[in-house]
């Protein structure tokens, strides 16, 4: 109760401005640009399960698509955005299309259909640009926003990206939350992994020091709601 009564106190309204853009941290881990009608995920990591099949023959349940797909189809039938722009990732790897399954392929094409489909290219998936509809580009400028999968270290004010997969822990009293998170100093944000299979890193890694070096919030997706929770409040793993 103390630590749901200390977050409390911590939620701000999800949104903010980035580069004088507007915009709102969906519960679902997109990013709502109203004013372009956009919403933008990161690290789908589409079957993912199958890779680890094909490559190690380790097997996972086969059902990382579907899942990712299924929460995609909600955010885009609640929002209907005239355009989604995936981060980058968006496949495990590049041979990720061609084991996808038939419903699972239906349903991408039936996401893609009456709006601009942009695929990031990623460090997973760079190769992949056919046969999954939509266009792919390196990065993507919006109004003042640049969209590209990897952060870059000496990125002017207004990179999106993704590729870190940030997760937020906060711990009070013997108990622990941690959670999928955007991550922003106010000139530049992080999006969270959106694949099912995608697991996370703590922002606490020094990996992000050299990104925010002046410090950052992380917005944690939480049940119901994003809380905003400053870094000196978040716990090391």
């Amino acid at each position: 109760m103390a630590l749901g009564q200390r977050l409390e106190r911590t939620i701000k309204t999800p949104s903010l401005t980035l580069a004088g853009e507007a915009l709102i941290l969906d519960l679902c881990g997109g990013l709502w640009l109203a004013a372009h009608r956009t919403l933008i995920v990161s690290d789908l990591h589409l079957e993912k399960g199958s890779a680890y099949a094909a490559r190690s023959g380790q097997f996972l349940p086969p059902y990382d698509t579907r899942e990712t797909l299924a929460c995609l189809h909600e955010a885009v039938a609640r929002l209907d955005p005239a355009r989604v722009v995936a981060l980058g990732d968006s496949f495990h790897d590049s041979r990720g299309p061609e084991r996808m399954e038939p419903g699972d392929r239906a349903m991408v094409a039936a996401l893609q259909a009456g709006r601009d489909w942009i695929w990031i290219a990623g460090n997973h998936d760079h190769a992949v640009s056919e046969g999954v509809g939509g266009r792919y580009a390196e990065t993507l400028v919006m109004g003042g926003l640049t969209l590209r999968h990897e952060p870059s270290p000496d990125a002017s004010e207004g990179e999106i990206a993704g590729h870190l997969h940030p997760c937020g822990k906060v711990a009070m009293r013997g108990r622990a939350v941690r959670r999928r998170c955007f991550v922003t100093d106010g000139k530049r944000l992080v999006m969270p992994a959106f694949g099912a299979y995608a697991g996370g890193l703590n922002v606490r890694n020094p990996v992000f020091d050299p990104l925010f070096p002046g410090g950052f919030t992380a917005h944690l997706l939480g049940d119901g709601r994003v809380f905003a929770i400053g870094k000196a409040m978040l716990a090391r793993d």
